[in-house]
Parts: structure tokens; sequence; C-alpha cells
């Protein structure tokens, strides 16, 4: 009726897991944007609460198993509010899933969640499928909605979906699929879309960087689909103030690479690049396509090229196999080389991979002395890196006030990532959140930076 307001239903989405989780959470609320949904903060005043889950590890399917059980609570007996679990869990366990969890009322896979407006719109008309699956070959189009929920300065750009390595340890190709590239052309659509919205900070992921276009490119060879013309093409995007690429496998570091990098002072002098291990016999072990040289070389080719790069790594301790010497080993190169930053799990064996197959497995009890002693070394180092930027003045993107007081604000220098990495604590001076200002570093900690905001 003419002059009466529509009450528009409202959703609350948890996402879990890595920031490619999250871009897809974000195509959810996009898609559903459209269809009258708007976000609420508060679960218990949702019609439908998404959990847009993670299965990576063990703990990330405990996480997501406990947030769904939570949120079932808050959904209680409401008949007219719908408790929805999407992403990798249900794509990964399917039937059974469905099976344990019956507090949820639909199953969503990782090649289905574009469709959630049109999956609940049949729900409220009274159709009762619980489960929706399909080969996870979505890819995001020019078209694709999405509701960016994070601050509005920094957002997550997702170039590509699955995965062409199949290391042993990683059950993503099952979850995920093959790799599949978004065209050049799209990623920089997006990208301004995102940059005259106020982002500031494009941060690019995918499962590997390095590999981006492959798939196109073995298909013509002729497309303009590789790593180097999408980060040309990205730099140029004006506004787009820093670039920051996650997820660099070290196979895929190039001279041309890191030349690019040094030339287009917008893109962040950060690698991220999951090195695994050190051990020829545990790369090997692992299915990793590169020896310890090798992985040395490349590193020893940022050091040169980029001497002020920060370069962050990960690793797995306790992997099948692992011996005392693999660890030593791997020790030994972690004080040698001198990471900015470093990662370790400790191996979680992943049904349907090699490792998940093989003998040896090692107890739990080695694996968490491995993981202590691993980042009890690196704890040091780090603390002696940061000790670099005391009396420099560097870039710094404010973020906020800091998470333990609101007398001080916090931001990020290029070395640091959102969610993973530490922050730079401002003790002196004003600025407001999306501000890129100089600070003088005046103390360091292991994993934050402080100092005072200076004018230029």
């Amino acid at each position: 009726m003419e002059g009466v307001e529509v009450l528009k239903k409202k959703v609350h989405m948890i996402s879990l897991g890595c920031p490619k989780n999250l871009v897809d959470a974000e195509i959810m609320l996009g898609t559903l944007a459209k269809d009258e949904y708007e976000v609420t903060d508060d679960p218990s005043a949702a019609d439908a609460i998404i959990v847009n889950t993670c299965s990576f590890i063990e703990d990330s399917r405990k996480e997501s198993v406990q947030t769904i059980l939570e949120m079932a609570q808050v959904k209680g007996d409401d008949k007219n509010k719908k408790l929805i679990v999407s992403g990798c869990l249900p794509q990964r366990y399917k039937d059974e899933l469905v099976e344990s969890l019956p507090e949820a009322d639909i199953f969503i896979g990782s090649g289905e969640f574009q469709n959630i407006a049109q999956i609940l719109k049949d729900h409220r008309e009274g159709k009762t499928e619980q489960k929706f699956y399909h080969l996870p070959t979505f890819l995001q189009q020019k078209e694709t909605p999405r509701l960016i929920s994070g601050p509005k300065h920094r957002a997550y750009l997702k170039i590509s979906e699955g995965c062409k390595k199949r290391c042993a340890f990683c059950a993503i190709p099952k979850i995920r699929g093959n790799l599949q590239s978004r065209t050049v052309d799209g990623v920089i659509s997006e990208a301004k879309l995102l940059v005259a919205s106020g982002v500031k900070e494009l941060i690019v992921v995918s499962h590997d960087f390095t590999d981006y276009g492959w798939d196109i490119r073995r298909k013509d060879p002729t497309a303009p689909e590789t790593n180097i013309e999408l980060l040309k093409k990205l730099s140029e995007v004006d506004g787009a103030e820093w670039i920051r690429i996650m997820y660099m496998y070290p196979d895929g570091i190039t001279p041309e690479l890191l030349q690019l990098m040094k030339d287009r002072p917008n893109i962040l002098p950060y690698f991220d690049m999951p090195l695994q291990h050190i051990s020829d016999g545990m790369l090997k072990a692992m299915n990793r396509k590169m020896t310890k040289a090798e992985i040395v070389e490349r590193l020893n080719w940022i050091r040169k090229e980029m001497p002020d790069a920060v370069i962050r790594t990960q690793f797995i301790v306790g992997f099948p196999g692992e011996t005392e010497e693999d660890f030593q080993e791997l020790k030994e190169f972690v004080r040698d080389f001198s990471f900015d930053r470093v990662g370790c799990f400790k191996y979680s064996p992943e049904e349907s991979t090699a490792g998940g197959r093989m003998q040896n497995q090692i107890d739990e009890e080695t694996k968490q002395r491995r993981h202590d002693e691993l980042m009890e070394i690196q704890q040091d180092i780090s603390y002696q890196m940061h000790r670099r930027f005391v009396g420099r003045t560097i870039q710094v993107l404010v973020e906020g006030y800091s998470e333990e007081t609101d007398l001080l604000l916090q931001g990020r220098m290029s070395g640091q990532a959102p969610e993973i990495d530490g922050v730079v604590l401002i003790n002196e001076g004003e600025a407001e959140v999306g501000d890129l200002v100089s600070v003088l570093i005046t103390d360091s900690h292991a994993y934050d930076l402080v100092g005072t905001i200076v004018k230029n």
C-alpha cells in the first residue's frame, strides 16, 4: 500500500578463516542487499544468521562448529529465523555435516554461496531443501555484487579461485577446486570501484599470486593475464595508494617481478611467502616444487634488490617423518636468515591428502615442543628486526583507536598486514581513520612499534 514502509529483512554474517573467505561473505551480503536485506550486528535481531565456515585445519573446523552451535542458541526455537552454514565446511563434509548439525536450517557449499538470495527466497515461499552443493566453479565477475564489511579504507581484492598446486598437507584443491583466474579487466574494474568508494589499500589475495593467469594462458598463450601485467595495471589505478600482495610462493619470484615492485612506489615492499620447511627431505615429502638452494636463491634476490623489504613466512612443524635433524636444520635457517615475521603451524593430518595417509605421524607433544622452540627463536629476531625502525620516519595508515586503550591511536606501516601482523601505536598527534600520516618511530617491541605523528 502506498505510504506504508516495508520493513527490510535483516541478516547477521560471521565469516571465519582467511580473507578469501571474507570476500565470499561480502559477495553474499551484496547479493542479499539487492534482495532488500540489511546487515545487523545483532544476531538476535536477524531473520537470517549466516556462519561462513573454514575447514583448513582441525582448529578451524572446531571454531566453525562451535560458532554454529552458539548461533543455534541465539536462534532458539524461532521457526522464522534461518541459520545458514556456508563455505568450506559444508563443501567438504556435505551429508555428514547435515546429519551432525540438525540445529542448522540450510547448508551451502563454496560452489553455491552466490545464490544465497534465491535460496532464502525459496525457503520463504515454503521450499524445504536443506543442501546446496555444486562443484566450486563460481568465479567473481564484474557485475557480481559485493558489500565491504570491514574498514572503508582497505579491502581485499581476490584475483583467482582454487589452486594448481598439490601440496601433500593441503586440502584446498579438494574444497576450492582447480585454479581459476579472473580477467585483468575484471580485477581492475573492481579495484577502481573500491578506490572510488574510499579504499586506499588494496590487498591482493589468492591461493598463489605468482600462478595468476596460468589457467587462462594455458588455453591462450597470448592472453594478457600474467601477474606482471595485473600488477602494472593495479599500480596505475588512480587513488590506490597502497597495494599489498599476499601469498607469493617462492617458485614464482622473478627478477621482473622484483623490478616492478621496486619501480612502482604504491606496490608495498612486503613479501608473504609460505615456505613451509627448508629441509630438502621435508620439501620433497610435502610435494613442494623447490629445493633449499632454490629457496635461498630467491630470498637472496629479494634482500639484494630490496634490502628494506619485509619478508613474512610460515612453516609447518611435525609433518610426517620430520626428524630432529630436519627440525634443527629449520631452526638454524630461521636464525641465519632473520625473517621479519614467521608464523608456525603444527601439522594437522587432513583426510583426502597425501600427508594424512603417510606413515611416521608425529605425536602432539613433539609438535608442540617444536612449535614453541621455533617461535621462541623468532620472537628475539622480530624484536631485533623492529629495532631498525627506531629513529626513522615512516608512512602509517591510521586504523583507529588502540585495541588496548582509547588514549592511543593505532595504524600500520607498509610492512604490517591487517589481522596477522603487529601495529604502530601512536602516542602523540591527531588523525582520522584512513589517513596516511608520517610517524617518527620512538620505540619498538617484538610485534609492535611506537611513534609520534610528525608534519610532512
